[in-house]
């Protein structure tokens, strides 16, 4: 037999697969539909769809994106509001998202305005560097707070607006009624108006008067803020337990409480790793000076941008320690001998107070060697 007819006992030659070519996404987010866009990393739009606001949808989009590449960047419009489902899903299927904002008025007079375009754009966004906070993840104890956060807000919004609503009535009220509820409390008030609802009052609907149906409104505006209040209570309490199980350093704190601590967690996020220092943190709380310098002047402005609402917490931090904190009494009456004003110093206490909670809540975080 001739070496020709020798069957080869060497397996063939192995090809090494190619990695797949990294390509950017890009989203813009409505209520009901998203429009993606896939872009090579030099610019080229490989794609361009839309899917459905739903797990499908979300899916289905990741997979066609794939099919362009390797999908390890997506920019997504909105990621705290109609892309917060979206971000999470990528987040957890190992895409880094950043949260990118709408085109500028410029230009959108320039190139005009649609959802491709607005996809595109957020790709881009992400390609030129120009967008780079990440997103937040929204799945763990910092979006339940937020849940809680939003429905003792408006609660408190529902109930202030009963209490003036209680006390409009008092003004045009029957004397003789006011001189009865006349003096009282709060407390007293609303517990006396709460008797006005019973069965004694109610009359046929022919024969009511206009101080019966006073007391009658008064008696249900009380309920009311009752419920309310007894809601708020549930709340609050829900909040100072989250805080107590996952950053109990927080409240050891001069000057932080579960309202203020909540605020603060809130801003930052179940993943406070996307916060590359300190410095990113203090502006993203709207307490990191700006320069405002010119010719012989040296001078820092206030930053008027970042989270106003951690921005108050930083505020009732440094208020509430000018009170009661001997160390931060003795650095302002420091640093009025140096010439500085109250407004220059209450800046510098909410820095320094940006810079201990960045600190204790980095220490929440996993230690990633491990």
């Amino acid at each position: 037999m001739s070496s020709s007819t020798v069957p080869s006992t060497s397996s063939p030659p192995r090809t090494r697969r190619r990695p797949a070519e990294e390509v950017v996404l890009g989203v813009d987010t409505h209520r009901d539909v998203h429009v993606a866009a896939v872009l090579s990393v030099s610019g080229v739009v490989l794609a361009i769809d839309e899917f459905p606001a739903t797990a499908a949808g979300y899916r289905d989009l990741l997979k066609r994106a794939r099919k362009c590449g390797a999908v390890r960047r997506a920019g997504v419009e909105g990621t705290g509001s109609y892309g917060a489902s979206l971000s999470r899903y990528l987040l957890a299927q190992g895409v880094d998202v950043f949260d990118v904002n709408r085109m500028d008025r410029a230009d959108r007079r320039r190139h005009g305005k649609s959802d491709p375009l607005d996809a595109q754009n957020a790709a881009r966004a992400v390609l030129s560097g120009r967008a780079r906070a990440r997103a937040k993840s929204g799945d763990g104890p910092v979006q339940i707070a937020r849940m809680y956060k939003l429905t003792k807000v408006s609660a408190v919004k529902a109930r202030t607006q009963a209490i003036n609503q209680l006390k409009a009535v008092l003004v045009t009220a029957d004397p003789v009624l006011r001189e009865e509820l006349a003096g009282l409390g709060n407390a007293e008030l609303f517990r006396t108006c709460v008797q006005f609802t019973d069965a004694r009052c109610r009359e046929e609907v022919g024969a009511e008067s206009v101080v019966q149906a006073t007391r009658i409104t008064l008696g249900l505006l009380a309920h009311r803020i009752g419920r309310l209040s007894e809601e708020i209570r549930d709340v609050e309490a829900r909040l100072t337990q989250l805080v107590e199980q996952h950053a109990p350093q927080l409240l050891d704190v001069v000057g932080i409480g579960p309202d203020t601590a909540v605020a603060l967690l809130i801003t930052m996020g179940d993943n406070p790793e996307r916060l590359a220092s300190e410095a990113s943190f203090a502006a993203l709380c709207g307490v990191s000076p700006v320069e405002r310098s010119s010719g012989r002047r040296n001078y820092r402005r206030l930053n008027r941008g970042g989270d106003r609402q951690a921005n108050a917490a930083l505020h009732r931090i440094v208020f509430t320690r000018l009170r009661v904190d001997p160390r931060t009494q003795d650095y302002y009456e420091r640093r009025i001998k140096e010439g500085k004003t109250r407004r220059e110093i209450v800046r510098c206490l909410k820095r320094y107070a940006a810079r201990e909670v960045y600190h204790l809540v980095k220490q929440l975080q996993p230690d990633p060697r491990s």
